[in-house]
């Protein structure tokens, strides 16, 4: 493996988890009302239907990038999608 895909190889592992803060901030304020949610269901699913193509790749950079993107970005979903419709039973 060559330096260029050395240095692309971590920075594919570490971009997506930036996602993290993200999905932290939204569990502390507890909303995520300044999020745009057609923004951020827009890049899930625009993830989505690149994921087959990232699996399918035999770019290592391009795969490892695409499996752990769609399983961060999956969790700032989930944390938006939970504060903007929150359920009507919770305290």
């Amino acid at each position: 493996m060559s330096l260029i895909e050395r240095v692309g190889l971590a920075a594919a592992i570490v971009l997506p988890f930036w996602n993290i803060p993200l999905i932290v901030k939204i569990q502390r304020r507890r909303s995520s009302k300044d999020m745009s949610l057609s923004w951020t269901l827009g890049v899930w699913v625009c993830l989505l239907l690149m994921l087959p193509s990232g699996l399918a790749s035999s770019d290592t950079v391009f795969k490892t990038f695409t499996i752990i993107n769609i399983l961060l970005f999956s969790g700032v979903v989930v944390q938006v999608l939970r504060f903007h419709f929150p359920r009507e039973d919770a305290p």
